[in-house]
């Protein structure tokens, strides 16, 4: 709750990854830091890394402050996937969307 109100308030902003993004983003952390991120912490490597290349291209310096939240130990399954090349990028269709929308709006009894 106290994230999506930050969001409403304009204090933070949310960013989307597809998860073939995100995978690279934790490949990437682990050969530099020696720690395979778990998926879910991956998704802000994503951004972080992102934010770095904008600096770059942009000729400015700015601290980046990250913060790893989980390991990916339990979840070597799915950097199998991604290296076999057995992940594909998703992106949700507006119906997809919508429908999910529908489901929450619908009471859990009736």
């Amino acid at each position: 709750m106290i994230v999506s109100q930050l969001l409403r308030d304009k204090l933070i902003e949310a960013r989307a990854h597809d998860n073939l993004e995100v995978f690279s983003a934790g490949v990437k952390f682990a050969q530099a830091e020696g720690i395979i991120p778990a998926p879910e912490a991956a998704h802000g490597i994503a951004t972080a890394i992102a934010e770095a290349e904008k600096c770059k291209r942009e000729g400015v310096s700015r601290t980046i402050l990250l913060n790893l939240c989980g390991h990916g130990n339990f979840d070597m399954k799915a950097y199998q996937d991604y290296f076999a090349g057995n992940m594909v990028k998703h992106e949700l269709t507006q119906k997809e969307i919508e429908a999910s929308i529908a489901k929450l709006n619908t009471p859990l009894i009736p």
